[in-house]
């Protein structure tokens, strides 16, 4: 196996128990009367301070051009909601993927990227501690590694946060051109490779690949348990015999990466937890759950609070939107898989991260040449990033009708199984 299909399968694994969390998280939200309840208190006030922002015109909608301030307006209210639901419909249907979109969506609705990274954190630590009760799997952390990670990931989120403000700082394309490009090179090898996936699957010959055993030891992880520097932590005595240890350095080196992403792109670092305690810690999947479930609320709060919300770069009002959207999106999607068989849904997975790739590759033109890089006629870029919106668009809608018709047509069947 190459290293790129091996990058591949780390990602994949981490999405797929990324969007395990959000489906719990957001289950217990729905099933909680007081949590709708403070999601419904939450949501009021905000849609009567759109409406009435509404009444106010303004040239902008979302904060578009580089310098221009961002308006609270229903329109934009209205495709957060959107964007959470396209995002749950995709992380409940597909299970892996959804939280991908959530920061290129709201840039292709027009948000600043230092506000959709900033926002996108945000939905997930309200999401995280809305949820959190439900985790009774938090009995399983290691605490002394999960602090350990920690300090590394809010280090990170410091560094992650900083980058971000300060090319923002220096000049705002910069910042759009840097969380684009980001955005295009993960979708890109992403959406690629499952495409890739999809195709091969559809062949008579193909065999899945077997899991491995949840106990065994990768390579990497053989020689980061191998490193005695300490302090080193003991953890999984209650999986394995006499347990495994790893240094304290190693752990807290993994975690100011995830940090570091988490800022960067907005994701909340769980998508990357938990592939690196599985396969580059050598963490049995038992404590990892536990572990990652812990982490994303300090993480995604930390990078949220600390490095975007204290200095304006948080849009309440669509964290408010994609909560209510993907509440929605989320559960409609997951039922919908057990009347959807066959391969279908690998397909969509690979397309659905393509579009996105394409959507964030289609504005890299524009960027440069409004930042002097390169001299394009301006219809050019203009044209070539409509086209990545539309394409963007048009698979997204195709999708969520897709499930909404699966959905609404055997609503009598998925009755008879509840």
């Amino acid at each position: 196996m190459d290293v790129g299909r091996q990058l591949y399968h780390f990602l994949l694994a981490g999405s797929e128990a990324y969007a395990r969390w959000d489906y719990e998280v957001s289950t217990s939200i729905l099933k909680s009367r007081k949590k709708l309840l403070v999601v419904l208190a939450l949501a009021t006030p905000v849609l009567l301070c759109c409406i009435a922002e509404a009444y106010t015109p303004h040239e902008i909608l979302g904060g578009h051009a580089a310098y221009a301030p961002a308006f609270y307006t229903v329109p934009i209210f209205l495709a957060a909601i959107g964007v959470g639901v396209a995002a749950g419909l995709i992380t409940g249907c597909i299970g892996a993927g959804g939280g991908f979109i959530i920061t290129p969506a709201l840039m292709a609705v027009g948000v600043k990227g230092i506000l959709a990274v900033g926002t996108d954190l945000f939905h997930i630590f309200a999401k995280a501690i809305m949820g959190t009760t439900i985790h009774k799997k938090l009995g399983n952390v290691s605490v002394r590694l999960a602090f350990s990670f920690l300090a590394g990931s809010i280090v990170g989120t410091f560094i992650g946060g900083a980058i971000n403000k300060g090319l923002y700082d220096a000049n705002p394309l910069l910042s759009e051109l840097f969380i684009s490009s980001v955005y295009a090179l993960l979708l890109g090898f992403l959406g690629f490779y499952a495409l890739g996936d999809f195709l091969r699957s559809r062949k008579p010959a193909h065999q899945a690949e077997s899991a491995a055993d949840s106990h065994a030891l990768t390579g990497i992880a053989r020689r980061m348990q191998g490193v005695m520097l300490p302090p080193m932590i003991p953890f999984d005595r209650r999986v394995l015999p006499g347990g495994r240890r790893i240094s304290a350095w190693i752990v807290a080196c993994g975690g100011v990466f995830v940090g570091f992403l988490a800022a960067i792109m907005g994701v909340g670092g769980g998508f990357v937890t938990f592939p690196m305690f599985v396969y580059v810690f050598g963490v049995s999947s038992m404590t990892t759950v536990g572990t990652d479930i812990f982490q994303i609320i300090f993480t995604a709060g930390f990078a949220a609070i600390g490095q975007y919300a204290v200095y304006g770069y948080v849009f309440y009002t669509l964290a408010i939107g994609m909560l209510l959207g993907s509440l929605l999106g989320i559960q409609v999607g997951a039922l919908t898989t057990s009347v959807v068989r066959g391969n279908q849904i690998k397909g969509f997975y690979a397309v659905s991260i393509i579009a996105g790739f394409i959507n964030r590759a289609a504005t890299l033109p524009k960027k440069l040449v409004e930042l002097e890089f390169l001299s394009l006629p301006g219809a050019l870029v203009n044209g070539i990033e409509a086209v990545g919106n539309v394409v963007f668009w048009v698979v997204v809608a195709f999708f969520g009708l897709w499930v909404c018709s699966k959905f609404f047509l055997n609503m009598g069947k998925l009755r008879g199984n509840a």
